[in-house]
């Protein structure tokens, strides 16, 4: 992998890891479109390891938010009332919906990884993302905030967010959609979205950091590694940042439009290509 190439595909993890457009499914489209071929099991961790930078974007847009959490969590547990206050509890529903995805990246990562590689999956996953998202905008009554987020609500974000494990389905597209679902307003929605991919995206960093350790000539990934890294983390900024400003006035539709086009399309390519 090129200097070139990480740089690209960063651009292409930051914007897509917030807009709910599906950054796994672009990661292996964008690659087989331009006719860039990787090792199967290098292109897996760059693509798991360059989510830290968009982990890092998180931290340093919401870092208030999240000193915060974790301050009210552990002043709850010291105290032995957990649930105490507002930011306490969510910080235990932001847990309770890892869980999903938790389990079912253990239980299916073989399975995961294999699908990474079909470009004709990836697209047809894609065309979830955009009934995921029609289906929030259509079927969803925002009226609620994250302080009326009862453990329910928690547990059906994460088993979205579960569901996203399948490249080309959007993490952010199908939790924004749990939570347009149970009546989130969409800012809402997206703010619980955005908190609830830290553990997320730390706990998969740290999966794709033992398998690049693992990895024959693992050094020579490094500059690559950190390009992708740095890029994506300064395009993830500026993705939250914009998509949270959009979604104060406007619906997720455009959102599942695109994911539409660029599934049948992708479809159309790779019966195609053969």
């Amino acid at each position: 992998m090129t200097l070139l190439q990480a740089f690209v595909l960063g651009i292409v993890q930051g914007a897509t890891d917030f807009l709910p457009i599906s950054s796994s499914g672009h990661l292996v489209l964008v690659p087989w479109l331009l006719g860039w071929r990787f090792d199967p099991r290098v292109a897996f961790v760059f693509d798991v390891l360059v989510q830290l930078g968009t982990l890092a974007a998180v931290i340093a847009f919401f870092w208030r938010d999240l000193v915060s959490l974790v301050r009210a969590a552990l002043a709850g547990l010291v105290q032995r009332r957990p649930l105490a206050t507002a930011e306490a509890r969510l910080a235990w529903l932001i847990a309770v919906a890892t869980v999903p995805a938790a389990l079912a990246g253990v239980l299916f990562k073989d399975a995961v990884e294999r699908a990474f590689a079909s470009p004709a999956t990836v697209s047809a996953f894609l065309l979830i993302t955009a009934a995921l998202l029609y289906a929030g905008e259509r079927l969803g009554r925002p009226r609620r905030d994250l302080r009326s987020l009862t453990v329910t609500d928690a547990l059906w974000i994460g088993l979205a967010q579960a569901l996203a494990l399948l490249p080309g389905v959007s993490r952010s597209g199908a939790t924004m959609a749990g939570g347009l679902g149970r009546g989130l307003h969409r800012r809402e929605a997206a703010r619980f979205s955005f908190l609830m991919s830290v553990p997320v995206f730390l706990g998969a960093g740290l999966a794709a950091t033992r398998d690049l350790a693992a990895t024959p000539h693992a050094l020579t990934l490094a500059p690559p590694l950190a390009v992708g890294f740095v890029t994506a983390a300064i395009v993830g900024y500026l993705a939250i940042r914009w998509l949270l400003a959009y979604l104060a006035r406007r619906p997720l539709t455009p959102f599942a439009v695109y994911c539409l086009l660029v599934g049948v399309a992708g479809l159309l390519m790779s019966g195609f290509r053969g």
